[in-house]
């Protein structure tokens, strides 16, 4: 693979950046001050503990690596697997999923097809998606792919041009792309035309949340607004909400930017089960 290296710094910088947003996520903006990777807080669990935004990218590795592409079938089964089983995660259980990509797995259990198992309605358009689609961009995948991926969770439009964007830049990083050229030349519909001018937003107009729109327009704006890996994912994780998937999906592009060397090795050491996540990169 091309750019095998560089899925290393993308998905240890994606885990890195989620293990420091999970103890802080649901927290308001401004009644908190990350300024490291630490433990327990919402979930009351130790420093270096990564969340459903990992699992779901490294199954996503993980098949990947396997099945030499993207076989959806084998992705269901294995978020299924990570879901009622505990496979993929730090501690072998599950602490945290979100409601669509609940509803999702419970379908493909209950012998629906591929095709049917993700939901469609406006209102299921969280990041359950965005959070697990990195891994594609070190594909050959085209955009049908990236929206078949996506719908096996997330099937409305909404959630698919999200991923769509999401790998289109991830490639151009890959490609030596400045991420302000990248959204300059980006093509998208009037859902996410505010990336063209992201760059221009202040905090104040910069939402955090779970729905997909924020989360990518947050995620991208951190990325935008620092020029190193630490202090792009802390102002990930201070903007408050879903903390962890907005940081670990910009500490994946950082991670593509400025390379393992430069994520704090302290961070490394704390991340948990460093050694599942490598197996399973392909």
């Amino acid at each position: 693979m091309q750019f095998k290296n560089k899925l290393k710094d993308a998905i240890f910088g994606f885990a890195i950046a989620d293990a420091t947003g999970v103890p802080y996520e649901f927290k308001p903006r401004g009644n908190f001050k990350a300024t490291d990777m630490v433990g327990y807080g919402t979930y009351n669990l130790v420093e270096g503990t990564w969340s459903d935004d990992t699992s779901m990218t490294i199954v996503t590795c993980h098949s990947i690596k396997e099945k030499g592409f993207v076989d959806l079938k084998d992705l269901m089964e294995k978020f299924s697997n990570w879901f009622y089983k505990g496979e993929y995660t730090p501690f072998g259980e599950v602490f945290d999923i979100g409601i669509t990509t609940r509803k999702a797995i419970f379908n493909y259990n209950n012998g629906k097809s591929i095709d049917k198992c993700g939901l469609i309605g406006e209102f299921d358009n969280g990041n359950g998606s965005l959070m697990r689609i990195l891994p594609l961009a070190f594909t050959d995948c085209d955009t049908n792919i990236i929206d078949k991926v996506s719908s096996l969770t997330h099937a409305h439009e909404i959630s698919k041009e999200a991923c769509r964007i999401y790998v289109k830049i991830a490639r151009d990083l890959l490609n030596g792309i400045e991420l302000k050229d990248s959204l300059k030349n980006i093509e998208t519909g009037k859902t996410y035309e505010r990336l063209k001018y992201l760059e221009k937003l202040s905090e104040n107009e910069i939402k955090s949340t779970g729905y997909v729109v924020d989360t990518i327009e947050a995620s991208l704006w951190c990325v935008l607004q620092t020029d190193n890996y630490k202090d792009c994912v802390l102002k990930a994780v201070n903007l408050g909400n879903d903390t962890d998937t907005v940081a670990a999906i910009a500490g994946g592009l950082a991670g593509i930017i400025y390379g393992l060397d430069n994520i704090p090795n302290e961070w490394i050491t704390k991340l948990k089960n460093k050694q599942l996540i490598e197996n399973c990169l392909f």
